[in-house]
């Protein structure tokens, strides 16, 4: 390593968010950016460890000490071709991936302050689309064609490595632009959707096809007969509903409704007043207390909401950084303060939802219960709900079609679903290989 004694006399610095009053007025991302010295800084931090544990944790296989180490002295390509080696879309992990890499990280463990290898990670990124270290891959083709079904992290994934084997590779998407819950389930202040524009503009010149507006059901003998195999990459679709009384009343929302529909709004795309779904001038309640309930957060004060609450059933997570009964090298389970919960937010636990209330068809409070007390009644307008999705059920299939990421695992990270898109890629060269 460049400096084996750096984390001995340097400390983490993240880059932090943009100043609340400044954030929560549009949707530009929320986070900033160190300066090239103080990001070389950073990266200096990650020691010269025995066993680096951030190459088990991370599901890619990232390997944080090479591209770290080369980052800290000024070569900011060798960087970048390190970083791909492993991951394919790094501009993504680097803006919305938990970092699984730092937990197990062993400045982590002993002080509490891992590497920075998220942002740098995205530093890396940027650094090498601004220089022109990206490159085109054109390889030679084989002859053989597989169909994509699906566009998110783990289709995009499947369809990118199946392409640089020399597969003629289709990506069909049933929306109107690829992402999937890139695109359509992470608000913009977290993952501006131009990063996702950039690089389908390089996997369309690298030679992979897009039909959007299509859902192709797998079982028509036709997709089954035109390609050699077929990739399902369709997601987690249906989301965990809540079927208490009052269910039906006009102010409940599934999350995704409430996070798709404004980015389609900040794409362009315009609404009948009555299909819009907005958090202006209402008291919000989100129930689910993970990463999609907080993105309703941000969003709810981004379009000028009066207040937001959020319930979670499970109790209150343990405060501060390691959880006794959930010691390394499990992910610690301690409370998550996310920055759309700085922006202002209720939270609270260990609270059921007994039934919706409302007047005329409109919602106007939620009856709920914290545990050991009595029923309450929450005032709220609008009800997002985030609490997670269920698996999908398959059918069998032909021996030549093959399920990846969430569709085949059910809901989990980015990061997980784009290791599962480049492990079946693999499968599928092998199966056509034979």
């Amino acid at each position: 390593m460049g400096n084996p004694k750096a984390f001995l006399e340097i400390h983490r610095q993240e880059a932090g968010y943009r100043p609340i009053h400044d954030r929560i007025h549009d949707f530009g991302e929320v986070e900033q950016t160190l300066n090239t010295r103080e990001r070389r800084l950073q990266a200096s931090r990650c020691m010269d460890c025995g066993v680096p544990f951030c190459h088990w944790a991370c599901p890619l296989g990232n390997k944080p000490p090479e591209w770290n180490d080369a980052l800290y002295k000024g070569d900011w390509e060798l960087a970048y071709q390190l970083l791909t080696a492993t991951n394919p879309f790094p501009e993504f992990t680097g803006r919305i991936c938990p970092a699984l890499c730092e937990k197990a990280c062993v400045l982590n463990l002993i002080e509490h302050e891992p590497t920075t290898n998220r942002e740098d990670e995205c530093a890396i990124t940027e650094a090498a689309f601004r220089e022109g270290y990206v490159t085109l891959h054109h390889p030679e083709r084989n002859g053989k064609k597989v169909a994509v079904i699906g566009s998110g992290p783990a289709g995009l994934a499947a369809a990118n490595d199946l392409n640089l084997m020399g597969y003629q590779v289709t990506v069909f998407e049933k929306n109107e632009a690829a992402g999937g819950l890139l695109r359509y389930g992470i608000p913009n202040f977290k993952l501006n959707k131009a990063i996702i524009d950039r690089r389908l503009r390089l996997l369309e010149e690298e030679g992979i096809t897009f039909h959007y507006g299509e859902e192709i059901m797998v079982n028509e003998q036709s997709v089954v007969n035109d390609f050699d195999a077929i990739v399902i990459a369709t997601g987690t679709p249906t989301a965990r509903d809540l079927k208490v009384p009052g269910r039906d009343l006009n102010g409940v929302h599934f999350a995704l409704e409430l996070l798709s529909q404004q980015n389609r709004v900040l794409a362009g795309m315009e609404f009948a007043g009555s299909e819009r779904i907005t958090a202006k001038g209402k008291d919000v309640l989100v129930i689910g207390g993970g990463d999609t309930g907080s993105d309703c957060i941000g969003t709810a004060h981004r379009q000028g909401c009066k207040s937001v609450t959020q319930i979670e059933i499970m109790p209150k997570p343990v405060e501060g950084p390691v959880d006794p009964n959930n010691p390394w090298p499990n992910f610690p389970r301690t409370l998550k303060t996310t920055s759309s919960h700085e922006e202002g937010c209720v939270r609270r636990w260990n609270i059921n939802t007994l039934e919706f209330i409302g007047k005329d068809g409109k919602l106007t409070g939620v009856k709920v219960q914290e545990k050991g007390k009595e029923p309450e009644i929450i005032k709220a307008e609008l009800v997002l709900l985030a609490m997670g999705f269920l698996r999908p059920e398959h059918p069998e299939y032909p021996e030549k079609v093959f399920v990846c990421g969430d569709a085949a695992n059910g809901a989990s990270l980015v990061v997980r679903a784009m290791a599962s898109g480049k492990n079946i890629a693999k499968q599928v060269d092998k199966f056509l290989s034979e």
